[in-house]
């Protein structure tokens, strides 16, 4: 399943949400005023961290400032659904609800999903997810619904939290850990209008350019992939209880289909850059074909591979698993909203540290995956829990809050979770990225053992919902 942040867009968005009058901007004073944290980045990870520090109890005496480049703005809902949604896990959603901002979400929109389905284009390969006590799985969620009950809470927090709009840092003055009388013990930051801000900790959340990693020299280890992202808003034929997330990995790369309402859906089409520039700009009638042609058509399916697959899923049956579930079938699609369609390219990344001296990285700016699993933001998401658990207890305990003792610990946890989920996707997109029949019959082998045996489906669910 794929979610999509899209920072990165080529294609215009079409305005979903319009600006509703600003509200007044405070500025930001001649002097350098000290900060107990400054965030860089105002998007949801950079906002949801500032909320999530304004509204614990051992930071009811800190200064927390959040940096922004952009205005603020205030959201009205339209009646069509914006282009750029994310998959927000159950860790998300209760990460959110912790400092109030999920309540902000579900009192505007968002779609829940209970069920997801995963097969191979290439073989009859599938494996399905879904609660026994169905329970939610997920919520298909708009950015800009996220950003505003972000918004929302931040003005909840004011008297904690300062939100610097357009105010842009461009260059920063690190400390020494041991550092002499006659220097400052505080990270300095320059602001694009010449004025400046001093902190104690400052959290990089400006994504995966993010000039905070590049001027405290963290190396990042990059990878361009050979694919760009399309994605739409979509009408389907009829209305169903659209609560399926439906994901098919083609030869040229996974194409995703998220349920926003009873009538309507977000596509994420992961494909090869030329592909996706022809996507983008062919008329609305052919496009719409191609969505249903490549959740429908086998014409990637060949004899040998569909033999070896039903004699192999004929010995699994054997074993009577309980895990076994019935193929449904995607919804067929009506019509693409228009202007909705957009495109942007995708990347592999990941810091080789989280932390140093005063400074953590969380989001895009510590790590970038491949939207098929839909793990983006909710990577961000889990960073801000465990960072803010440590700040937390360090601010509690009357402790510095940008030393490396609790920073190296937030470093520990979050790597060991990341890179491990990071390989696995990266891992997943080579290995869907070939129609070679030994390795296509490989992976639909694996794909049928591992819908057949619960007790992994679960750990799978597990992981994915942190």
């Amino acid at each position: 399943m794929a979610a999509v942040c899209g920072r990165a867009l080529l294609a215009p968005l079409g305005g979903r949400l319009r600006a509703c009058p600003r509200a007044p901007i405070r500025p930001l004073t001649s002097a350098a005023p000290l900060y107990d944290v400054v965030v860089s980045g105002g998007g949801m990870v950079g906002s949801a961290m500032a909320a999530a520090l304004g509204h614990d109890i051992h930071f009811h005496d800190k200064k927390i400032a959040l940096l922004e480049a952009g205005p603020r703005k205030e959201y009205c809902l339209p009646e069509s659904y914006s282009n750029r949604v994310s998959s927000i896990s159950p860790g998300s959603a209760t990460l959110l609800s912790s400092f109030g901002a999920w309540d902000h979400v579900v009192s505007l929109r968002c779609k829940p999903f209970r069920r997801m389905q995963v097969w191979d284009a290439c073989s009859e390969a599938i494996i399905t997810f879904e609660k026994d006590d169905l329970d939610d799985m997920g919520y298909i969620v708009e950015n800009d619904v996220i950003m505003s009950a972000l918004t929302k809470q931040l003005d909840a927090v004011a008297d904690r939290v300062e939100v610097f709009y357009g105010s842009r840092a461009v260059g920063y003055t690190w400390p020494l850990p041991s550092h002499s009388s006659d220097t400052s013990p505080w990270v300095q930051i320059e602001l694009a209008d010449g004025r400046r801000l001093q902190t104690k900790l400052l959290i990089g959340a400006d994504g995966h350019n993010s000039v905070v990693r590049k001027e405290a020299e963290i190396q990042n280890i990059e990878h361009q992939y050979d694919q760009s992202a399309v994605v739409a808003t979509l009408h389907l034929s009829e209305a169903t209880d659209n609560n399926v997330a439906w994901q098919r990995f083609l030869p040229t790369g996974p194409i995703a289909l998220l349920p926003l309402s009873d009538t309507t859906s977000s596509l994420v089409w992961s494909t090869s850059h030329e592909h996706a520039s022809k996507l983008l700009t062919m008329d609305k009638e052919s496009f719409v074909d191609s969505i249903n042609s490549a959740f429908w058509s086998n014409v990637n399916h060949s004899d040998f591979i569909d033999a070896a697959g039903a004699m192999f899923r004929s010995a699994l049956s054997l074993l009577k698993p309980s895990g076994t579930a019935v193929r449904q079938l995607p919804p067929s699609v009506a019509e693409v909203d228009p202007e909705s369609r957009a495109v942007f390219p995708l990347g592999m990344g990941h810091a080789a540290q989280y932390v140093r001296h005063r400074v953590a990285l969380i989001g895009d700016a510590a790590h970038r995956v491949h939207p098929l699993a839909g793990q983006g933001v909710n990577l961000g998401f889990g960073d801000i829990a465990c960072l803010a658990h440590h700040l937390s207890a360090a601010a509690f305990n009357g402790q510095d809050l940008g030393s490396l003792k609790h920073l190296l610990r937030f470093e520990t946890e979050r790597q060991r979770h990341n890179v491990s989920l990071i390989a696995a996707i990266d891992l997943l997109k080579r290995l869907y990225s070939t129609s070679l029949s030994p390795l296509v019959l490989l992976r639909t082998w694996g794909l049928q053992a591992t819908n057949a045996l619960p007790p992994i489906k679960e750990q799978i669910m597990a992981f994915a919902s942190k």
